[in-house]
């Protein structure tokens, strides 16, 4: 985030002179300051891209305040209009003073208020100012209290969500990351699997909980190091290697005879790479900085209660097997450890050379 800010600090001084007829450098500048019952806003755009939508020649005109107090409001909707800010789902509409000219830096800077109920849990932020130019950027600040979150908005990414660091911020986040870890867990064939592969040998209340607490336990640690960046394996062997954990897991239950029950090891250390495998999919969410903690539980708690859901159904289904015939119950482990087998080699050799799929 510091870089950023300084990358930002460094453009701003660029736009301060430019050649005559020259494209500057293509960004704008918006910052938020949040209160409990406001949010204040500024934005900077340069006159070059406000000429250009507004069709006047040459761009200077535009630092004539007497030229923007006449283009104001034509301006203030053109902006609203790509300006989209929104409090806990809610959209919200700012209350915008005049225009004023910022000569020094060739551009014209428009402030805005909008007055809250509460405090807000989220804001979402989407902008799309000048999309004319396919390289404009947005560089957004948003200012809470002591702290600064930072953001680029741009065609390939429109919209920022901010968590705030208030009690509505941190429920926000829980509603939020709960039912993602739930929903990766119930769509992702490829931990689920593994987890029916560790339940086909069936067992006690305490063996299973102690197999799922020891997955949990590890894909925990590692999910957690990895979305701190302080551990970060390439997918490209972490996808493999979770595909033989399931190869694994189904030529153990084929071979297994008596003996000590070794599940929640497995599912231990296993666990440590499946949690790498989530945390590819955590990445992609765009976790929020200053709730990086209650985000990272969330989605782990997510996972759990996928978990236990996947736990008690299958494992309930297959005690009413066996309790049906033990036959029925020796024939589902020999004929499910085989498929568990057959598609953890599928994904393996998918994964290790058809990367891009079959």
């Amino acid at each position: 985030m510091k870089r950023l800010g300084m990358a930002a600090a460094v453009l701003a001084c660029l736009l301060v002179t430019r050649p005559a007829g020259a494209h500057p450098i293509p960004f704008s500048y918006l910052d938020l300051r949040v209160e409990s019952d406001a949010i204040e806003g500024t934005i900077i755009v340069h006159d070059f891209d406000v000429a250009h939508d507004l069709n006047l020649d040459p761009p200077e005109r535009l630092l004539d305040p007497g030229v923007v107090s006449r283009y104001g409001e034509t301006l203030i909707r053109m902006i609203a209009d790509r300006l989209e800010i929104a409090a806990d789902g809610r959209v919200l509409k700012p209350e915008w003073p005049a225009p004023e000219v910022v000569a020094d830096r060739q551009s014209i800077r428009l402030r805005f208020r909008i007055d809250l109920d509460g405090a807000p849990g989220t804001i979402a932020v989407a902008a799309s100012l000048f999309p004319y130019d396919p390289n404009h950027q947005t560089f957004l600040n948003i200012y809470e209290g002591d702290a600064l979150t930072q953001a680029i908005l741009d065609r390939g990414r429109a919209r920022f969500e901010y968590f705030s660091g208030t009690r509505q911020g941190v429920v926000a986040v829980v509603l939020r990351f709960v039912p993602e870890g739930i929903h990766h867990i119930l769509i992702g064939p490829d931990h689920l699997l593994f987890l029916v592969g560790l339940l086909l040998l069936g067992g006690t209340i305490r063996q299973l909980a102690l197999v799922v607490t020891a997955f949990t336990l590890a894909h925990s640690i590692t999910l957690s190091l990895a979305a701190l960046n302080l551990v970060s394996p390439p997918a490209h062997i972490i996808e493999p290697a979770i595909a033989l954990s399931i190869v694994y897991v189904g030529a153990d239950n084929l071979l297994v005879h008596g003996g000590r029950d070794m599940r929640a090891w497995i599912a231990l250390a296993f666990g440590f790479i499946h949690g790498f495998g989530f945390a590819n999919v955590l990445r992609e969410m765009d976790l929020p900085s200053r709730a990086l903690g209650w985000s990272l539980f969330s989605f782990n708690l997510g996972v759990e209660v996928g978990q236990l859901l996947v736990v008690v159904v299958v494992a309930s289904a297959f005690a009413a097997l066996r309790a049906r015939s033990e036959a029925a119950g020796r024939w589902l482990v020999v004929v499910g450890s085989i498929a568990v087998v057959a598609a953890g080699t599928y994904w393996f050799v998918e994964r290790v050379f058809f990367p891009g799929g079959i």
